[in-house]
């Protein structure tokens, strides 16, 4: 298959992908297979929390969306017009995948079947029902993807490079059993926001979407808060009291309870709404329901803490126009070419 080709291919995924929105899930007969696979995409989204009750149904459609709006030729042609990807030597690859968020593990999919190379997937067990059958639609509609989409449970043998996803624990696994090959291994990250105190009722309300979204299990989600000294935080939970829908979710319930319960019986200082809590903390990886904070004095002070924690920080997020900064409200909403990790994962496919 030529580039052209495979951008084609997930061109028509996306038109696919984008019947599937929050606000309603249309059939459009127009778009390619529908009469094949509509419906079972729709099943399996009714029944996404039966399997995960992290995965509700807007959570789903909400991903399914942004990739739906993301995967069209303009965007993908110009995202691999930066590569050579026309004479690649087809590798196998192996991908472990984590099952955090839904489709957490579909940029590595795309980036390896879009260089070329071949694929061999472990999923996790909390997100393994989408992939599958969007790797039945890709076959479908580009025959040639046949025999090079692998999904297996058990060892990843047979290979030629790894890009693994895990935790800090699990990294140290992949270290140990993939570091003969060439890889990505990615590790525990975690967003961040810089606040000033002057940022709009508006900035507030998106900051919520990074907070709340897929209820803060990505990487992408603000779990830690960098505030100047004396900040008030009214402002902040005014805006965010639009998110207590999140109260209906039994997960997210028990979760605020256990970790209240736990952090009163600590007598840890806390801010909290009723459905969120603010604790101050120095580390990034705050418990669901929870986002840490911590105070600045002044802006170097705030950036050599930022330079030391760098490897800790999946992305910024705060209207300053310093380079690399997130808008509010659009950590979950990244680019073809926001590498997770900051790791180009097109230049290490296109090298191999």
């Amino acid at each position: 298959m030529t580039v052209e080709e495979r951008i084609e291919a997930f061109a028509k995924l996306g038109e696919f992908l984008s019947q599937f929105q929050p606000d309603g899930i249309v059939n459009n007969q127009q778009v390619a297979l529908n009469d094949t696979f509509f419906e079972p995409f729709n099943l399996q989204i009714r029944r996404a929390a039966e399997y995960n009750g992290w995965f509700t149904k807007d959570n789903v459609l909400t991903a399914f969306s942004r990739w739906g709006k993301i995967l069209n030729k303009s965007n993908l042609t110009n995202w691999t017009s930066s590569y050579s990807l026309d004479h690649i030597e087809p590798k196998m690859i192996g991908v472990v995948m984590a099952g955090n968020i839904p489709l957490v593990g579909f940029h590595d999919f795309l980036s390896v079947l879009i260089s070329g190379h071949k694929i061999k997937v472990k999923q996790s067990s909390a997100d393994n029902k989408f992939l599958p059958l969007i790797a039945k639609y890709l076959e479908y509609v580009a025959p040639d993807f046949k025999g090079k989409i692998h999904f297996t449970d058990e060892k990843l043998e047979n290979i030629d490079a790894v890009i693994a996803t895990g935790s800090n624990n699990t990294a140290r696994y992949f270290d140990y059993y993939f570091g003969k090959f060439p890889n990505i291994i990615r590790r525990n990250r975690n967003s961040a926001a810089i606040l000033t105190g002057k940022e709009s009722e508006d900035e507030l309300i998106s900051l919520g979407e990074d907070i709340f979204r897929y209820f803060g299990l990505g990487c992408r989600s603000v779990s830690k808060l960098f505030v100047p000294e004396g900040y008030d935080f009214d402002p902040l939970f005014s805006a965010l009291y639009r998110y207590k829908d999140v109260l209906n979710y039994d997960k997210y319930v028990n979760n605020y309870d256990y970790n209240k319960a736990v952090y009163l019986m600590s007598n840890f200082k806390l801010l909290e709404n009723g459905f969120l809590m603010l604790k101050e903390d120095k580390s990034y990886s705050s418990p669901i329901a929870t986002v840490f904070y911590e105070y600045y004095s002044n802006d170097s002070e705030l950036e050599q803490k930022l330079s030391d924690d760098k490897e800790m920080i999946q992305c910024l997020v705060g209207n300053s126009e310093k380079s690399g900064m997130v808008a509010f409200g659009q950590t979950q909403k990244p680019e073809l070419s926001d590498y997770a990790d900051g790791v180009d994962t097109l230049s290490f496919l296109e090298g191999l």
